[in-house]
């Protein structure tokens, strides 16, 4: 049976937790795990996309949410009409999602008692990405984060009932190192889109030019900066053996999943030279498997 358009746009989306750096809902978890936090991925995944510019073409998202298909490239209209139907998940009542994924997001909403904040956060920070583009400090680009990337590891605890205040507050920091981490395996696709995520302050300190990032490989100047934002990630993952140590059975692996991914990337891009300009270092099989084993050898002795 050949599939709907309705689910091929769901499919394509979904179909790129692959590509993540970490394990978004590894075979191990609960099958209800599973499938909420893939129903949470799909909906970051196509915040993201729609942020990016990166939908499927045909405007099939844009249909979906009520929009006409050649308004698809129109980022803000889109997440507008995103936020829209966002609402209608956590609507008592009125009418159904209107986009695929949506629908999907809905059953694990009311299951898991989720509130909007989160996935409102996640729009906010595509929004911002399309009138935002340099940063001028680190702690401007970590209020970014905080919209872009720690919703998701707040998603996480929620959906699995593990939610503390110390957990939130190593979780945060986890996850913007895994968005630093990103920033750092992105350096030029960024830039093609003419958005740089490296703290102008940073980029002073160490000589770097826009024009320095815009060549096919790092001079030492770039390689020394890209080295101080991967210790910075690192010390930020150091959060990581606390929090994987705080809980217990399955969802101690999926944490140390997310850690490692993000401490094996780190290791690629150090591999690398630290040279980030001709693609993005990508981490191994074997390496993230090493480091989600010494993760949870250091959460041991966190406990």
């Amino acid at each position: 049976m050949t599939p709907t358009p309705t689910a091929r746009t769901g499919d394509a989306t979904l179909g790129k937790a692959a590509d993540e750096n970490f394990p978004v809902a590894p075979f191990f978890l609960p099958r209800a795990w599973r499938g909420d936090l893939m129903a949470v991925y799909g909906f970051a995944r196509l915040v993201d996309d729609i942020g990016d510019g990166d939908l499927a073409p045909g405007g099939a998202d844009a249909r979906h949410l009520g929009l006409e298909p050649e308004q698809s490239e129109d980022r803000l209209a889109m997440l507008d009409a995103l936020e829209t139907d966002l609402r209608r998940v956590f609507a008592a009542t009125g009418e159904e999602p209107s986009h695929p994924l949506l629908r999907k997001l809905r059953p694990t909403v009311r299951r898991r008692a989720l509130t909007p904040e989160p996935f409102l956060g996640l729009i906010e920070a595509n929004r911002q990405d399309q009138k935002v583009r340099r940063y001028g400090t680190y702690a401007e680009l970590a209020a970014y984060c905080e919209l872009s990337a720690n919703p998701v590891g707040r998603l996480v605890l929620a959906l699995t009932g593990t939610t503390s205040p110390e957990r939130v507050r190593r979780s945060d920091a986890v996850c913007t190192a895994l968005q630093i981490v990103e920033h750092l395996q992105d350096v030029a696709e960024d830039l093609e889109r003419d958005r740089i995520y490296l703290p102008a302050e940073d980029m002073e300190r160490f000589r770097v030019t826009e024009a320095d990032l815009a060549v096919p490989s790092a001079g030492a100047s770039v390689r020394a900066l890209i080295a101080y934002e991967a210790q910075r990630a690192s010390d930020l993952l150091d959060e990581g053996p606390p929090l994987v140590g705080s809980v217990d059975g399955r969802l101690k692996l999926l944490l140390a999943g997310f850690v490692g991914g993000g401490r094996s990337a780190l290791m690629a891009i150090s591999a690398a030279g630290f040279d980030v300009l001709p693609g993005p270092p990508k981490a191994t099989k074997p390496s993230l498997l090493r480091e989600v084993g010494t993760v949870l050898r250091r959460a041991r002795g966190e406990r």
